[in-house]
């Protein structure tokens, strides 16, 4: 058989059954053999960074399959990179598929030539270019076991046109996925966290994404039952605590955090983080997070424990193993009673909220979320990558669920959550999935609402609009300036009545939405948006398309934030006093 014949039956075997990408000359031998062998879907996209970003919605979405990207040769793999790094940034594991030049023109500057191994290398947790036909089997058996081992991440692999079509030997029926070892924690490391944990007084679980990628969220909330102890999610271990749950203490950090979470861990007095990674936007000033507080970290990489600050014991091991043994080991030990601490972290939790009920027109970005809470109840899985948006999103919706919150963490890059979305509604076809981005991300590769069109692929996205890139905006308060962060113009199409209002800020949304297949509704008054997001759901159902529901928002609003977990500044506390802080988030983007 045809080497590409062999790399398409190994797909097979691994379990992917979903691929994004586009054709071209040099991986149309792999796509006849999709064509040919016929047990993997595929998904056209419009543009291959965005392939890679559904590829990675749709791993993360789908527990244990994982999602794969494809392009041609050249440009291809470089609009793959961004893809790679938000994948690797988050532990994500996604396979990315090129095509390449034949290997005797690869230092020929042939066309669309590129060494695109070593360009993906730092992104990549293997990057490779396959010289040998007969190597092809090994390479994906490899890139499978790299993408599941320790700690996850994406792999390249390029396959020259001449390596694709010839001819090897090869036996799928004997094939086997390569054996995935992951660390455990030792009955003996339990039993020392244990003892450790008995010692301190105010506790605190800092469950990270690793707990979600182990599929052990409900490991963690049975230790943290067991042991009464509050859990802090990070924000990519958002959801594997309910939000409801009475040991839920709320998120950290500087930006994505609740009032709440922040005063909870800064009366702490030991941390357990498991599988997370002491994030800046989560710890903000290491020495301010770590004053008077012991810490225990246990991550599956081993060199990630001591990366940030040295904790004062380390246990590598998978985040699920982990919880395991802990449990295994506590259910025979007596514990200390928490009630107390935990009712006095509740408390604060009951008091320590941000205000959402705003009637004012413009509209206030809190009261979008307020009313999204409302409408998409305790099933949502929201999608969003990052600004002003994302940030109050994290700040003040609520998640109740495992991967129902699907955020690229790390790399954060514009333009993720449309494509993402789409991987995730791909993945989950009748889930409620709702995308949120401010009108910048929207803008930013809007033209895969096609795509969502094409494949009758539903989900709901959310655009908060007020014309602006309002995290830079914000940030460059601290500078006295306010440059080059405009999106507002006046649309010489903007038409006057119903559209009235969005003059002034430009892109008429409705209408690209709409000329890209989809369906769209456009909010001005807050009183409406409950009704625009019940609306879409019902369209949403009815076409089986992606549903845009746009909301015109007030052009400034400050959201909370600040440079250190006990310096958050909450701006609307200030506008109703009259202050301001500009200086207080320069260094938020350092």
């Amino acid at each position: 058989m045809r080497a590409v014949d062999a790399a398409v039956l190994i797909l097979e075997k691994e379990g992917a059954t979903q691929l994004f990408g586009l054709p071209g000359a040099a991986i149309n031998p792999f796509y006849s053999a999709v064509r040919d062998h016929g047990g993997i879907r595929h998904v056209l996209a419009r543009h291959v960074e965005a392939a890679s970003h559904m590829a990675e919605g749709y791993t993360r979405a789908a527990a244990g399959n994982i999602g794969v990207c494809v392009g041609t040769s050249g440009p291809a793999g470089t609009d793959m990179i961004t893809g790679l790094y938000s994948a690797s940034a988050d532990s994500v594991p996604m396979l990315a598929i090129t095509g390449q030049a034949p290997v005797a023109k690869l230092h020929k500057e042939d066309f669309q030539a590129v060494d695109i191994a070593a360009i993906a290398a730092p992104v990549a947790k293997w990057a490779v270019t396959v010289m040998e036909a007969g190597q092809v089997p090994g390479t994906f058996s490899k890139a499978f076991h790299l993408m599941r081992s320790g700690r996850p991440g994406p792999v390249l692999i390029d396959l020259p046109i001449d390596v694709q079509m010839a001819k090897i030997d090869f036996d799928i029926d004997t094939y086997e996925p390569l054996t995935v070892a992951r660390p455990e924690a030792t009955a003996a490391q339990a039993q020392r966290i244990l003892d450790m944990l008995a010692a301190a007084e105010r506790p605190v679980i800092v469950a990270g994404g690793g707990i979600v990628t182990a599929d052990a969220a409900e490991d963690l909330v049975a230790f943290a039952e067991l042991t009464g102890i509050p859990v802090i999610p990070t924000l990519m271990g958002w959801g594997a605590i309910p939000d409801d749950h009475p040991l839920m203490a709320g998120m950290v950090g500087l930006q994505t955090s609740h009032r709440y979470g922040n005063e909870t861990l800064l009366a702490a007095d030991f941390v357990l983080g498991i599988g997370n990674r002491w994030a800046n936007r989560h710890t903000g000033g290491i020495d301010t997070y770590t004053a008077g507080r012991t810490f225990v970290h246990v991550d599956i990489e081993p060199t990630q424990i001591g990366r940030v600050f040295a904790p004062d014991y380390g246990v590598v091991s998978d985040a699920g193993a982990a919880l395991r043994r802990l449990i295994e080991v506590g259910q025979g030990s007596r514990l200390p009673d928490r009630s107390a601490w935990a009712q006095e972290c509740r408390e604060r939790r009951g008091r320590l909220h941000r205000k959402t009920n705003f009637d004012v027109v413009p509209i206030k970005p809190q009261r979008v979320y307020q009313e999204m809470n409302a409408a998409f109840g305790t099933d949502a899985t929201y999608v969003s990558t990052i600004g002003l948006s994302q940030i109050q999103a994290a700040q003040l919706l609520h998640v109740y669920h495992p991967r129902h919150w699907i955020n690229a963490g790390q790399a954060g890059p514009l333009g993720w959550t449309l494509p993402a979305a789409l991987g995730v509604a791909t993945a989950s076809p009748d889930a409620n999935v709702v995308a949120l981005s401010g009108d910048y991300d929207f803008q930013f590769l809007l033209e895969e609402l096609a795509v969502g069109a094409q494949f009758n692929i539903p989900y709901i996205h959310v655009v908060v609009n007020n014309a602006y890139l309002g995290l830079i905006r914000q940030s460059q308060r601290g500078f006295d300036m306010d440059y080059c962060v405009q999106l507002a113009f006046d649309n010489i199409n903007a038409e006057e009545g119903a559209n009235a209002t969005v003059k002034g800020y430009g892109v008429d949304h409705v209408r690209v939405v709409e000329g890209l297949g989809c369906k769209a509704i456009r909010v001005t008054e807050p009183d409406a948006i409950r009704d625009a997001l019940e609306d879409a759901k019902k369209l949403r159902d009815e076409f089986r398309v992606p549903v845009v529901v746009e909301v015109i928002l007030e052009r400034v609003t400050n959201v909370s934030m600040g440079t250190e977990l006990d310096n958050i500044v909450e701006f609307e506390e200030l506008a109703a006093r009259g202050e301001d802080a500009p200086g207080a988030v320069v260094a938020l983007l350092d």
